[in-house]
């Protein structure tokens, strides 16, 4: 591994460096996914950082290599928010003039936060790619010292120390699974892992929609994917680092991809039931363990958690989101006659059905093409399950109901 951009000792040092600033973040045993899943499961909770998220690793490395002399110029860094706190807490401990660069969707509690850390933010673009390339243009301008989010050997080593904590306190892990955004993250553990303990198996998780490391696998060369949308939007990088490339192309084990709905549905299962809150990437790892595409029965597994920013407008959203992929709240389109009782009728069926009615839509007018004497109604239910909603559709269609749609 002499060749590749950063080793176990540059972990090691890293670790060194920033202990007295980051937080020994707990690897939690969950007795509940243990038993759903069949395997044993470690959650790691970076979420629990100062800043909410693992990033302050690496950032606190890459600030306290600097001389004083770069320092004195000041730092420019851009991100989707994570990075930005990293940078602008750590930057402000050292007494280090920090600009933030991020994309103008960021979500307002990272925008707030990372002002609060004393940082000047600068909004540009509609993604990361953009707000990349504005703030190099800035450096270029006013020769600030560029603190890239993931592709640097300092703050790759720095994210790396998470692993060395991993193994001191899950010594018997056999798999740890991790987001991949830039691969900052995922390189660091990788260098960690295959210096201490190499028979640990390593897997990243990616968005579908931003499959950037497994398609610049495929090439074999990094290889910027189209943009896409994606709850996970800490990790919704377009193109991977040419270093955190060369290091997990040699050394990761499989990266495997999730949908919206599982992020939604691992955000949803944290928050209930280990009463976490993590962000898409975060829960990323949950959700490949969730949609069976991690090799784990019977296994000593661990699920980096790895940041918990996420806006509480959209943490409404992703829970109701959730709540519809389990099948816990649904929408349904129903046609009735349009006649005195009809409607309290299919009511009545939906409560003798044990369902919860959120919301109800009456429609007389807006039926194109339908018979004369029919209406529709649109239901928003809470029920406990797709079987649940299967048993309601039989029960409505019994009634006389008929059912038109069903989300």
């Amino acid at each position: 591994m002499a060749d590749l951009p950063i080793s176990l000792e540059d972990v090691q040092a890293a670790r060194e460096r920033i202990k007295e600033h980051i937080f020994y973040s707990p690897a939690a045993h969950s007795a509940l996914l243990s038993e759903k899943f069949g395997c044993e499961v470690y959650l790691k909770l970076d979420n629990m950082q100062s800043t909410g998220s693992f990033k302050e690793r690496g950032a606190a490395n890459k600030l306290s290599l600097l001389t004083e002399e770069e320092k004195s110029k000041g730092v420019i860094a851009a991100s989707a928010g994570n990075h930005a706190q990293a940078v602008a807490l750590h930057g402000a401990r050292l007494g280090i003039s920090t600009k933030i660069v991020m994309p103008e969707g960021t979500p307002l509690v990272k925008v707030n936060r990372t002002r609060s850390f004393g940082a000047e933010v600068v909004l540009f673009g509609p993604n990361f790619d953009a707000a990349y390339a504005h703030a190099k243009e800035l450096q270029a301008e006013e020769g600030r010292v560029f603190v890239h989010p993931f592709d640097d050997p300092a703050v790759m080593a720095g994210q790396g120390t998470v692993a060395l904590e991993i193994l001191e306190q899950i010594p018997d892990v056999d798999l740890i699974v991790s987001a991949i955004g830039g691969g900052g993250l995922i390189s660091g553990i990788l260098a960690a892992v295959r210096g201490i303990k190499p028979e640990v198996k390593v897997v990243g998780v990616e968005p579908e929609v931003l499959p950037s490391m497994a398609t610049s696998l495929k090439h074999g060369q990094v290889i910027q994917v189209p943009e896409g949308q994606t709850l996970a939007d800490g990790i919704a990088v377009r193109k991977v680092g040419e270093l955190t490339f060369r290091q997990t192309s040699a050394l990761v084990d499989d990266i495997v991809s999730v949908s919206e709905e599982e992020f939604a549905s691992a955000i949803l299962l944290l928050l209930e039931q280990e009463k976490t809150l993590a962000e898409g990437a975060g829960a990323a790892p949950l959700a490949a363990l969730m949609a069976g595409k991690l090799d784990a029965k019977g296994k000593t597994v661990c699920l980096c958690v790895c940041g918990g920013n996420i806006d509480v407008n959209l943490i409404a959203r992703i829970i109701d989101r959730g709540l519809v992929a389990t099948g816990r709240l649904c929408r349904l389109i129903v046609r009735i006659t349009d006649s005195p009782g009809a409607l309290a009728q299919i009511l009545t069926v939906v409560g003798h059905m044990k369902a919860n009615v959120l919301e109800i839509f009456h429609n007389r007018t807006f039926t194109s093409g339908e018979q004369f004497g029919t209406t529709h109604v649109e239901l928003k239910l809470e029920t406990r399950g797709a079987d649940h909603i299967v048993r309601i559709q039989e029960a409505l269609e019994k009634s006389g109901a008929t059912i038109i749609e069903h989300l």
